[in-house]
């Protein structure tokens, strides 16, 4: 029977069939093969040699001028890439000089119209899943290798694409249109004239002269020239940048901020710029004025003074001078996309499709080892692997993903955590996995709520209680008759007046009008406590900008303060300094910082009291801080400032001269007091722990704060109890530290930030195997580096899942390293938030995140995979026994439509519907943390439940086929639509039974793709052995013939014995039928 371009399936040719069957004779093509193999063996060894030599000089010369021309073009380009360097601009600034460096676009597009195809393709088909459906895909070009329809496998696989293309395109457009908004956001632009004109982001140029208003966005890194204020002073929004809430403070050059605006834009200066770099919080610039003949006028351009791009003024009107635009903003270079992370469930769906392909390759040998290897076996193995590729589901992947989404809106639309954001959506199965919960004290476990407890001086101590007592005091100080009516438990008046004075003066706190009230605007909360304090206690701070202080004392007296220097607060420092001149020129020096610092500052005279105070403020919870001050003679500060002011103009190595610079002025201060601010615990912490605990996760605490401090939070917080002794490492020395290590049996372990640095560098292991047997770990005074690290120790020695919890910037490095980043929205501000998988607006959110939503996704994801699997088995079980029924023929027995529509139509809202199963309540996972324990042992998505479905697939699969052959023997030539026909009851059934709680959702799918099934019946009736209603049925060459006769084909029937009894009872021998 030979094919035929009128009919649509499979018609083999008697040709093709011997040539399957290995009884074609291909001895020309083997002679050809054979004749050549034997030239090339006996070929002469020196043409051989020649040839060798060739390719070799071929590839040597190709790889040399490759390298030759790109080192020419790197060079040559090189000339001309002035954006990678420190620049000098000239203003007026020239359109050629402008032109050089890059424009001032904003651009998170991935793709264009030329890039979009080619980029999402390669993404696509990086994945095993595509990749292999590709390779399904093109052999159906081969008409050897052509087993079915070429949409049966086209089709699914566009679907697919189709899917993930569209996210991608839809989400890439957002980005176009988001790009779009900011470019054509309109700025006003100072000419040289002096005139204004209004010009888009896009356009903006270095060197141009922008002016911002109140609440706009800055469009370029600039350098901040002139301010409304005639302090020169601004306040700008760094949310979007460095994720802090509070307002920074930024002040205007001198040497500009008097000029009008036609002055500004004619005047003729030089600006050095450093080249750029990711550092936000450094800047080193100097502006160069002419100011006569041989004469220039210097000024040092400090971070104070600039604005950086995506900040917004919040205060007044800004002009500055653009400095970086586009790809150098410092916004831009700290745009970098987040590290993947690839959750467990993920790890395990991949290694099951290797499992499957091993699956279908030995399913595949085995067909044809029960053939005995005849003919072209390899040919025919190939076309096994095709007829089985259903064992590899192309569809797991969208299906995952698609759950993974409608899991990150049930997190985000659950009102009984509001505010909860998903900015991963990969991960929320992995929430069902945690074994290690690694959280931050400060705004995490703690409110960041700082509120004043106590005041200690060398004689006498207070409490917030006592505020009456301490105006008393200062009043008598400040008075020369004496009106104390409560008299101080002990003291020197003079000394508490010294100390409130040093509260309300050292800070970087700015007092902001609020309608009747006065609101705080600083970087810190504990430095707002404390000017609160201050302020209760009748020392109030009511103006301040960046030249003075003034503060009304308790007698309603203004005290008036010029401010010389701000040393401001760092973490490397950790410690502030300020020098004042108040109204009898007296200069005094101010300095409040950690305990271990100033210990190091203040004379220790006098100063015996402070190490048992600290200790004792620690040991109740409390924050502490030290206070000191130093009277400066007039003459040694002049000193002191010229030197500042040349270290502050050096382009190299400026920090570290006015570190040392400052560093001199820092010694013999006079010990005032200690102060100790208490963090209250978040709200319901205590139970959250606790259930946690009891879900079989545990919590490490890991602070910067002292080891007392963290130690008090951890009782206070029930993250230690009485029952078990708490085991404290804290040494000087590595060999010191290894024995530490040793002692530590069943105890809970406290560690220090330099022993915890010796543990990370020598005894990496042992640390880990000590502090994974404590019930809980706290390691106090470590470093962010440090943070990360340990969440490194879980990766480098066990597979532990671990979840990493902070509010604060100091916390972004350990939320990043962990599996799974929480963040919370803190007044530390937003950074944390910005950079964690989950974002939450309070600690207690994260037992109802893990314990339900945890659960549901990580259970969810189990079923909905391993039922894929399932769908993709059973079918080719299904096949497997139909080829070998009819000697082992690699023919299919489902083509075209039904094929397609398995795994779309008749089986996908079903099996997708399981993704809304619930196994329990979410009152009883609530109430009962300890079903958690279960999910974390992993045996939702095992090999072991891998093996029961592949059990179960080949049991249902064999015995349909089976069962079909046996039963509706009559009904042979209908058997597709009979085995599919049990098939999709089969699958509905078994989808039934894995429901634990049905919804009306559940119900819904299930009777509308049984309705959907029984309708294509009708609509496809060829493919379901329905019966004709005419005689013409058989003679118009309609599908439902043609696939009839191509089933018996396949079969190896006799075609001719068939075709002709139908001829001569249906057609009685007519010869008007053409097809025939």
């Amino acid at each position: 029977v030979s094919r035929h371009s009128s009919v649509g399936g499979v018609m083999e040719s008697e040709k093709e069939k011997a040539y399957l069957l290995g009884r074609t004779s291909s001895s020309s093509s083997l002679l050809q093969r054979q004749r050549s193999s034997r030239e090339l063996r006996t070929r002469p060894p020196s043409r051989c040699r020649e040839l060798r030599q060739c390719w070799a000089s071929f590839w040597v010369l190709f790889t040399l001028q490759y390298w030759l021309r790109y080192r020419c073009v790197k060079k040559f380009l090189s000339l001309f890439k002035h954006h990678n360097r420190a620049r000098t601009i000239l203003t007026p600034v020239s359109r050629s000089f402008q032109s050089r460096f890059p424009r001032n676009v904003i651009k998170n597009q991935r793709y264009n119209l030329f890039t979009f195809l080619p980029f999402t393709l390669f993404t696509q088909f990086k994945y095993f899943y595509n990749l292999y459906f590709l390779g399904t895909a093109l052999s159906q070009f081969i008409p050897i290798l052509k087993v079915g329809y070429l949409f049966t496998y086209w089709l699914p696989l566009f679907f697919v694409l189709f899917l993930a293309l569209g996210k991608e395109a839809f989400d890439d457009i957002k980005r176009f249109l988001q790009d779009r908004k900011a470019n054509n956001q309109r700025y006003q632009k100072l000419r040289q004239d002096g005139t204004v004109s209004v010009v888009s982001s896009a356009d903006i140029k270095l060197g141009d002269l922008i002016v911002v208003n109140c609440d706009e966005r800055v469009p370029a890194d600039m350098v901040l020239l002139k301010t409304s204020e005639k302090s020169g002073a601004s306040f700008i929004r760094t949310d979007q940048l460095d994720g802090e809430t509070d307002w920074k403070l930024r002040r205007a050059l001198a040497r500009t901020q008097g000029l009008e605006h036609g002055d500004l834009a004619s005047l003729t200066a030089s600006y050095y710029i450093e080249k750029p770099k990711k550092d936000i919080y450094n800047f080193v610039g100097k502006l160069n004025v002419s100011s006569g003949i041989n004469t220039d006028e210097i000024e040092p351009i400090t971070v104070d003074n600039t604005m950086w791009a995506g900040t917004v003024l919040a205060t007044g009107q800004a002009v500055g001078i653009v400095i970086y635009t586009g790809r150098e903003t410092r916004s831009a270079l700290n745009r970098t996309a987040p590290r993947s992370k690839m959750g467990l469930t993920e790890i395990e769906v991949n290694y099951l499709s290797k499992v499957l392909f091993i699956m279908l390759a030995a399913l595949s040998l085995l067909m044809v080892a029960l053939q005995k290897f005849e003919g072209l076996w390899y040919i025919n193995a190939f076309r096994f692997m095709i007829l089985f590729s259903a064992i590899i589901p192309i569809s797991m992947r969208v299906n995952l993903d698609m759950a993974k989404l409608l899991y990150s809106f049930l997190i985000m639309w659950d009102k009984a955590i509001p505010g909860t954001l998903v900015r991963n959506s990969t991960l929320p199965e992995e929430l069902g996995r945690i074994d290690y919960l690694l959280c931050d004290k400060t705004g995490t476990l703690t409110k960041n709520d700082m509120v004043f407890k106590k005041i200690y001086t060398a004689t006498s101590s207070y409490r917030t209680e006592d505020a009456e007592m301490v105006t008393e005091a200062m009043q008598e100080a400040l008075s020369p008759k004496k009106r104390v009516t409560l008299k101080p438990k002990k003291g020197n008046n003079a000394l508490m007046l010294s100390c409130v004075r040093a509260l309300a003066l050292c800070h970087n706190v700015t007092p902001v009008s609020a309608g009747d009230h006065t609101d705080y605007q600083a970087s810190s909360p504990d430095e707002v406590a404390l000017v609160r304090f201050a302020e209760k206690v009748g020392m109030i701070l009511r103006e301040r900008d960046l030249h003075s202080i003034t503060l009304q004392n308790p007698q309603n007296e203004r005290e008036d303060y010029q401010i010389l220097n701000v040393f401001p607060f760092s973490s490397s420092t950790k410690r502030m300094g300020i020098i004042v001149r108040d109204s009898t020129n007296v200069i005094t020096f101010y300095m409040k910082g950690a305990d271990v610092v100033m210990g190091n500052i203040v004379s220790p005279v006098n100063a015996e009291w402070m190490p048992e105070q600290t200790a004792d403020t620690a040991r109740e919870g409390l924050r502490t801080l030290v206070f000191g001050m130093r009277v400066i003679a007039e003459e040694e500060y002049t000193n002191f400032a010229r030197r500042l002011h040349a270290a502050e103009c050096l382009l190299e190595n400026r920090e570290e001269n006015i570190r040392s610079e400052i560093a001199s002025i820092e010694k013999d201060l006079d010990l005032l007091c200690v102060t100790g601010v208490e963090d209250k615990l978040q709200d319901r912490v205590l139970d959250t722990l606790e259930r946690l605990h009891d879900a079989g996760i545990r919590t490490w605490m890991l602070t910067g704060d002292k080891l007392e401090t963290a130690i008090c939070i951890a009782l206070s917080s029930k993250l230690f109890t009485q029952k078990k002794p708490i085991n404290t490492i804290s040494v000087k020395a590595p060999e010191d530290c290894e024995r530490a290590l040793a002692a530590c049996g069943d105890s809970y372990v406290v560690i220090d930030g330099t022993s915890l640095g010796f543990c990370l560098e020598y005894f990496r292991e042992q640390f880990f195997r000590v502090a994974k047997a404590a019930p809980a770990v706290v390691c106090c005074r470590c470093s962010p580096t440090q943070k990360a690290q340990i969440v490194g120790l879980f990766k480098e020695f066990s597979n532990l899942r671990t979840c990493a919890i902070g509010d604060g910037g100091n916390d972004v490095s350990m939320i990043l390293a962990a599996d799974v980043g929480l963040g919370i929205e803190g007044k530390e501000g937003k950074q944390a938030s910005l950079a964690a998988d989950f974002s939450l607006t309070q600690f207690s959110h994260v037992l109802r995140l893990i314990v339900w939503h945890g659960r549901n996704s990580y259970k969810r994801s189990g079923i909905l995979a391993q039922f894929i699997i399932h769908r993709g088995l059973i079918i080719s079980f299904i096949q497997a026994v139909f080829s070998a029924f009819f000697f082992f023929a690699a023919v299919a027995i489902f083509q075209g439509w039904l094929l397609v529509g398995y795994s779309t139509f008749y089986t996908m809202i079903p099996v997708f519907s399981l993704v809304i199963d619930e196994d329990v309540r979410d009152r009883v996972a609530m109430r009962f943390p300890i079903l958690y324990r279960e999910l974390r042992k992993g045996r939702c998505l095992s090999m072991r439940t891998f093996l029961q479905w592949v059990f179960a697939s080949v049991f249902q699969g064999g015995a349909i086929m089976v069962l079909s052959m046996l039963l509706f023997e009559d009904e042979f030539l209908n058997i597709e639509g009979i085995t599919f026909t049990v098939l999709i009851l089969t699958e509905l059934l078994n989808i039934a039974l894995e429901i634990r709680t049905w919804n009306w959702l559940i119900f819904v799918g299930e009777v509308a793709t049984l309705a959907m099934y029984l309708a294509s019946m009708f609509v496809l009736p060829y493919y379901f052995g329905m019966p004709p209603t005419a005689c013409n049925m058989w003679c118009s060459h309609t599908p439902f013939t043609e696939y009839q006769l191509k089933l018996q084909f396949r079969l190896g029937r006799a075609y001719h014995s068939c075709s002709a009894q139908i001829q001569n009872t249906c057609c009685k021998g007519s010869s008007g039928c053409g097809w025939w």
